[in-house]
């Protein structure tokens, strides 16, 4: 969960500029302009963000809280797996974003319901056998922590240091 929220202040800044750029290219000068282009610009933004720095293994946050990314033989992730990890992951938005549109939700039931619904989503990884989150298990992904990982190495096949 802490990886999430520092992901969440990194991304501030990446849909900040991101946002700026779009109105600046578009001459927006209302927020509502062009909202679903912007939408749109911005899931295309923040799927080359996920899909860079999982391909090359970890987001800054990720880098910060020692944990990787890689496919379930433990590889680094290609491009296209990283791009539908991507596309999996919106699951964890689309129900209660969906339900918005259906229903006419004011904005403070739609973050309610928002949360609750990631709540169960985070919650249902319980219930996977190795306890992935469900787009994971889609994706053919799984996180891993770093420090095992680079504590295997660091000792060589045989535990000993420096061996290899």
């Amino acid at each position: 969960m802490a990886c999430w929220l520092y992901e969440g202040v990194l991304l501030f800044g990446v849909v900040f500029i991101a946002g700026y750029l779009f109105s600046a290219l578009t001459q927006t000068r209302h927020a509502l302009d062009n909202r679903h282009a912007q939408q749109a610009f911005l899931f295309v933004v923040l799927g080359i963000y996920f899909t860079w720095f999982w391909h090359k293994g970890q987001t800054l946050a990720m880098k910060t809280w020692h944990i990787r990314v890689v496919d379930r033989f433990g590889r680094p992730l290609t491009q296209a797996r990283a791009l539908w990890r991507y596309v999996l992951a919106w699951l964890w938005f689309l129900p209660p974003l969906a339900a918005r549109e259906w229903f006419a939700l004011p904005a403070v039931e739609v973050a309610v319901l928002l949360g609750g619904w990631i709540a169960v989503w985070a919650l249902l990884a319980r219930f996977h056998p190795q306890r992935q989150f469900w787009h994971d298990a889609l994706a053919g992904t799984r996180l891993i922590d770093s420090r095992a990982t680079a504590a295997r190495a660091a000792t060589g096949p045989r535990g000993v240091e420096g061996s290899r």
